[in-house]
């Protein structure tokens, strides 16, 4: 290092704030590249008695110095708060996880006992998690209280990916799919652990505020970390704005948050509720007692989804200080409604119903109906209302858009269940017209894999795993999965077949997993898709039932040769409802009976 720059790093440690038990190099802009970089902040660290807080933000840190950083907080066994948001500006993503992996393994050997973890506007990509996945599972977050990770670009981030597991995401261009937030599905999971295991040593995580804003998560992701917030049960602040959520991960979310009774804040501003959305959000509002902070700004509640949360301020929230209901597209009686229902919150300091659809005169009823209860300082400011609209055309244009999406997901149902009848329909055929003995066509692994049937399967005879494991090419991931799926659509219950079947597949994954080129992410990736579990962008048509591939999927994963890794991310999407399920229960409880032994 420079001597000029040894100096101005000298002259912007000097400015190190200490006090209270916290080293604060907040906002220094220190670059600390190498070891050498960091041999001040690392002295102060070492000098530090009692560290009970380490203040990182507005700097960056790369691998080498978060290195001997992290060797320097081994030996920090009262640090409790990590304030490391906004720490790693101009690095590498592919430096991030490595640098939190050894800052991580450092409180872990360290014993700390961490209440405060923030991570936030650090620019982890799609992988982030796993840079601090190990800490959070560890007994260092067992007594974690706060959790932030706003703004890290966990989600989508714009990026065509191809391979994505609860165990792993890897960014490949060129194959032009978007997924929704499956590191979410690793820290629902990561989150799910910790309470398991700190449950088991008496100390069960009692996580208080968790903040994810700006990441993305999208539906699978807010549904992913509900399971996990219904799990933990001890909530006190969730903020999640800006995420891209509609209503059926506001659902998930509503329901997670009936099962934490202490919440007290609520902020989900800019996502999309909808009526349906703002319905079950309201319903949970009836059975929570301590909420004070309700921000569902710019979440296109509307007119009905506003009156029923009115309606669930109206029969409780005593305690309630703010409702921000700005930008939602409520027209002027139901933002009256909202006004009457504040009219006994002695606590309110904060009305927010600008950027509706009031008009002049709806605007001055408003105030009229607070000032008659002594309460016209609460509402802000109006100046950004869009006039009263006289007919909810646009309302009813995007009422009639979902309930058009709900006509085609019936369509898509009976459309599986026709496949299903279809299926038997030619054996049917046959059996009614002759009796007679016609001489089968000879059958070879094409003609199966190009027609596949129970029949076909059986004919090709002992030999049969073998030559179809020999014709699949397992370094391509995309005829692996349709050669698994085309073997098990013909699974009966029946010994013969069902034996046929369970053989292929053994031979064909089998050869498949302990092949050195076959990616195990990619396949599992691929498979829920053409399962219909997991969104694409690419138009690939789902199959059309899940019976086979469930049936088979609960034999393979019991198998010595399928990696363990696999049985958490099938657990994940399976566990998740959806409809593509309602026509083979049983074979969805097996499986997740297997799984959840295993």
């Amino acid at each position: 290092m420079a001597s000029e720059d040894i100096a101005k790093l000298a002259e912007s440690l000097a400015k190190t704030k200490v006090g209270g038990g916290q080293l604060s190099f907040k906002g220094q802009s220190l670059k600390l590249n190498t070891a050498e970089d960091a041999e001040e902040v690392i002295k102060q660290i070492e000098e530090f008695d009692g560290l009970e807080a380490l203040r990182l933000e507005g700097n960056t840190v790369g691998v080498e110095a978060a290195k001997v950083i992290a060797k320097a907080l081994e030996k920090k066994s009262e640090l409790k708060r990590c304030h490391w948001s906004d720490m790693f500006t101009g690095r590498l993503r592919s430096e991030i996880p490595p640098a939190l992996i050894s800052l991580g393994d450092a409180l872990i050997t360290a014993g700390a006992q961490l209440v405060e973890l923030d991570l936030s506007d650090n620019a982890f990509g799609p992988d982030g998690v796993r840079g601090f996945e190990v800490l959070l599972k560890s007994s260092a977050c067992y007594t974690l209280q706060e959790l932030k990770l706003n703004n890290c670009g966990m989600g989508i981030g714009g990026g065509k990916v191809r391979v994505v597991s609860f165990l792993g995401m890897i960014s490949e261009p060129g194959l032009g799919f978007r997924l929704p937030f499956t590191e979410c599905l690793r820290l629902g999971g990561v989150f799910e652990e910790c309470h398991r295991k700190s449950s088991a040593q008496g100390k069960p995580l009692a996580l208080k505020i968790f903040v994810a804003g700006r990441n993305r998560l999208e539906n699978d992701g807010a549904t992913a970390l509900a399971e996990a917030f219904g799990i933990i049960g001890t909530l006190e602040e969730v903020h999640m704005p800006q995420n891209g959520i509609n209503h059926p991960g506001i659902t998930a979310l509503a329901q997670a948050f009936a099962i934490n009774p202490l919440l007290k804040v609520i902020n989900l501003n800019d996502n999309t509720f909808t009526e349906k959305g703002a319905m079950a959000m309201a319903e949970t509002l009836k059975a929570l007692r301590q909420i004070e902070v309700i921000n569902f700004g710019d979440c296109l509640v509307r007119s009905k989804g506003a009156v029923a949360i009115a309606d669930a301020v109206k029969e409780g929230l005593h305690k309630l200080k703010e409702l921000n209901l700005s930008f939602c597209e409520i027209k002027r009686d139901a933002a009256l409604t909202v006004a009457e229902a504040i009219e006994d919150k002695a606590e309110l300091e904060k009305l927010d119903l600008n950027g509706n659809c009031l008009g002049e005169e709806g605007c001055e009823q408003l105030q009229e109906i607070l000032e008659g209860f002594n309460m016209a300082a609460v509402l802000g400011s109006l100046s950004d209302d869009e006039g009263e609209e006289e007919e909810d055309e646009e309302e009813e244009e995007e009422d009639e858009e979902e309930d058009e999406e709900e006509e085609e997901e019936q369509q898509q149902l009976k459309e599986r269940a026709q496949g299903e009848q279809d299926s038997l329909t030619p054996k049917k055929i046959i059996d009614s017209q002759d009796s007679t003995p016609v001489p089968s066509p000879p059958v070879d692994v094409a003609t199966f894999l190009a027609f596949p049937s129970p029949e076909k399967l059986l004919r090709l005879g002992p030999k049969c795993p073998v030559l179809i494991a020999q014709q699949t090419d397992t370094s391509d991931v995309e005829k692996v999965v349709t050669t698994l799926l085309r073997i098990s659509s013909v699974f009966k219950d029946e010994a013969p077949v069902k034996t046929a079947v369970h053989e292929t597949t053994d031979a064909l994954m089998r050869k498949a997993f302990t092949s050195a080129t076959f990616n195990s992410d990619a396949f599992v990736t691929s498979l829920l898709i053409h399962m219909g579990l997991l969104k694409s962008e690419e138009k690939i048509k789902a199959v059309p039932s899940l019976y086979g591939i469930l049936m088979t999927l609960n034999h393979m994963v019991q198998q010595d040769y399928c990696p363990k890794s696999l049985a958490p991310v099938l657990l994940a999407f399976v566990t998740k409802p959806n409809r593509a399920f309602e026509s083979c229960s049983f074979a969805r409880h097996m499986l997740l009976q297997t799984l959840h032994q295993l």
